[in-house]
């Protein structure tokens, strides 16, 4: 595994498992409950400069990653409510790199993103935590990416939280921060 493989795959891949249980989901569900808490401390401490590097070369940086988090978890907060409320709906696909780049994203304080989290996470997970087999069972429609089931994506964005989260940390560690 190469030096720039490890940089941009902290955490490794997502790989859906062949079976998910209810302990997976309700593992999944507390990984999303605790990513704003443990976004947060990935930051904490870090000045300008430091929000200002990227995690990797070629990569966003800390600031962007913070607030791609945010973009990327309301998308998915919308597409989860879709598939509970529509047939199968075709979700739109967004170009995270061109969001990234825009002046929200380079330029505000993490803490705007960090705060829309706590909330955001807070409805996302008393929302999970009211599921059964059938809502898990829903799904939508990625044009890029096919049918996703709410407990498939439950996984992604699990490990999106994870993944992102591990980019910092391990860019602190790598800087001695």
């Amino acid at each position: 595994m190469s030096a720039e493989w490890k940089d941009r795959y902290p955490i490794g891949e997502f790989e859906a498992p062949i079976q998910i249980t209810d302990e997976l989901l309700q593992s999944w569900i507390k990984d999303i409950a605790e990513l704003p808490t443990k976004l947060r401390a990935a930051v904490q401490g870090l000045d300008e400069t430091q929000l200002d590097t990227a995690y990797r070369e070629g990569g966003w940086t800390v600031r962007q990653v913070v607030h791609h988090v945010a973009d990327s978890h309301i998308n998915s907060y919308v597409r989860f409510k879709l598939a509970l409320t529509e047939d199968g709906p075709t979700i739109k696909p967004y170009d995270e790199g061109r969001w990234a780049e825009l002046p929200d994203a380079r330029q505000l304080p993490v803490e705007v993103s960090l705060s829309l989290l706590d909330s955001l996470h807070e409805r996302w997970t008393t929302l999970l935590h009211s599921f059964g087999p059938e809502q898990f069972s829903r799904s939508f429609m990625h044009p890029e990416s096919g049918v996703v089931s709410l407990e498939t994506a439950t996984g992604v964005y699990s490990w999106h939280g994870r993944h992102h989260t591990a980019h910092i940390t391990s860019l602190a560690k790598r800087m001695g921060w």
